[in-house]
């Protein structure tokens, strides 16, 4: 964990966070969104979609960066203002998606960061790309 004030970001500042998709994933999303699409949860109808398998929600990719973003850059304290994501390729249950958030631009004056985001499978394919407007803590968090 760690808490950086705009002071203490730099452009091409970067961290990340991987983690493997799991079915209780799946479950966990749609019992929060109530998205119970069968594109996620039936096999049968995933199975004649054009992905040919179920499929994590598009969100779910999204929520990946949050943990980069709330715990890690800028960290604890971080407020989120907008993001943007553009989805590229289907998450499977059982990818590995590894979470990248780099720092972009600084407005000192509003307190703002522009964050680049970026997911990747297993095999390095870009599954989505984004962007986020955050605004760092004005102070480090001392639990950080």
């Amino acid at each position: 964990m760690q808490s950086l004030t705009i002071n203490d970001l730099e452009i091409g500042q970067a961290a990340e966070f991987s983690k493997t998709v799991t079915e209780t994933d799946i479950a966990f999303f749609c019992a929060i969104s109530g998205d119970f699409n069968p594109l996620h949860v039936n096999v049968e109808y995933a199975a004649k979609s054009r992905f040919g398998a179920r499929v994590a929600h598009g969100p779910l990719t999204l929520a990946l960066s949050a943990g980069v973003l709330g715990m890690r850059l800028p960290g604890l304290g971080t407020i989120a203002v907008t993001n943007h994501i553009e989805y590229r390729r289907p998450v499977y249950i059982g990818d590995t998606i590894t979470s990248r958030v780099e720092v972009r631009a600084l407005d000192h004056e509003r307190n703002r960061a522009t964050m680049g985001l970026s997911w990747r499978n297993q095999a390095g394919e870009v599954v989505a790309e984004g962007e986020a407007v955050v605004k760092p803590p004005k102070t480090p968090d001392p639990h950080a």
